[in-house]
């Protein structure tokens, strides 16, 4: 009973640290990138920042001997890293071509695109419930955010190709802590000096491709130089506790229960930008929430019949009897949208 409340306190602990970074994140890249301003117009750069920031971390801790480095195949984390940073172009070329109702749309259809890859590629399936759940909670956030919706050719490619990769990327999140018995910190160490690099020898030309401005040329104030760091600060804790939110539970619950993030910011847009807040966007946040709410009791259910199929006398098995089980049962029917990754975070 006590592991399981440590638990528990630890997923709540690692979805606020999700929640809070990521705001902060949204709230400082707004400062730096608006047009009113500092007008740091090259997110693709400044990703690449974000990453060099976190890769620094994670080289001081496994120096400082806070965290351990296990062997991951070079070829994966490339590969990972590739799809990664076609994720993020992607979703930038997606937010310039298209309307912002298309972008947002493209956005939510993530989810069903997860449900999708996850049952093709691990043959992971859903109970009514969970599907019920999720298809609230895509009407709920497009209710409240979905507006214009403008759709070209270009446009709906680029969407097509960063919904897919971002897709593909949170799905291999867990698969590489499963697979390799890795840490979410861990991973996210190997990961990020090669996402950095690639970033940043690439990101000023994207950029430039975009908003058809050259990096070389930006005039740095101290405000600039502040909030960047503010934003590439944030962007750690963001970083980690996206990996650490995967590795405990799946990428569908992130994203539905990432959805909880967007509801956040239009809140605190109205609150501190004096943002319309209409009925509209009431009912949409409402049914949102609601679904969310609906998700998390699915899933636990799910987890209270996955108990069911474990012997009682769980003292008699070791830890790796235990895993073993646990992983035997996901490939049945009845286990559903749980993930158990474990985290040394």
């Amino acid at each position: 009973m006590e592991e399981k409340k440590s638990s528990r306190v630890s997923d709540i602990g690692a979805w606020a640290m999700n929640i809070f970074s990521s705001i902060g994140l949204i709230m400082a890249n707004k400062q730096l990138m608006s047009p009113t301003g500092f007008d740091f117009a090259f997110a693709t750069t400044l990703t690449g920042l974000h990453f060099s920031v976190t890769a620094f971390v994670g080289l001081v801790s496994n120096a400082a001997g806070y965290s351990a480095s296990k062997h991951i195949p070079l070829w994966e984390l490339v590969w990972f890293s590739i799809v990664a940073n076609v994720s993020i172009t992607g979703m930038n070329l997606s937010l310039m071509l298209n309307s912002v109702g298309f972008y947002q749309i493209s956005k939510l259809s993530m989810i069903p695109v997860v449900c999708v890859m996850e049952w093709f590629l691990h043959g992971k399936h859903y109970s009514r419930e969970v599907k019920m759940a999720v298809m609230v909670v895509v009407v709920g956030v497009g209710v409240c955010t979905v507006t214009d919706v403008n759709v070209n050719a270009k446009g709906f490619l680029s969407a097509c190709v960063a919904v897919l990769s971002s897709s593909l990327q949170q799905i291999s999140i867990g698969s590489l802590q499963k697979k390799y018995s890795v840490g979410s910190f861990e991973l996210l160490s190997k990961t990020a000096p090669i996402q950095a690099l690639s970033l940043l020898v690439t990101g000023p030309f994207i950029d430039y491709f975009l908003s058809g401005k050259l990096i070389s040329n930006y005039a740095l104030s101290p405000g600039g130089i502040f909030f960047i760091l503010v934003s590439c600060s944030l962007a750690v804790f963001c970083n980690v506790s996206q990996y650490l939110c995967i590795g405990r539970f799946s990428a569908v619950s992130f994203q539905v229960l990432g959805h909880m993030k967007t509801v956040c910011v239009l809140t605190l847009g109205w609150i501190l930008f004096d943002s319309e807040m209409t009925l509209k966007n009431i009912i949409g946040m409402a049914l949102a929430v609601a679904g969310m709410v609906v998700y998390s009791w699915a899933v636990e259910a799910e987890k209270q019949t996955r108990t069911k199929f474990i012997p009682a006398s769980k003292g008699n098995f070791s830890e790796g009897d235990m895993r073993f089980l646990t992983e035997e049962k996901e490939e049945t029917p009845l286990i559903k949208d749980v993930e158990l990754g474990q985290s040394k975070v």
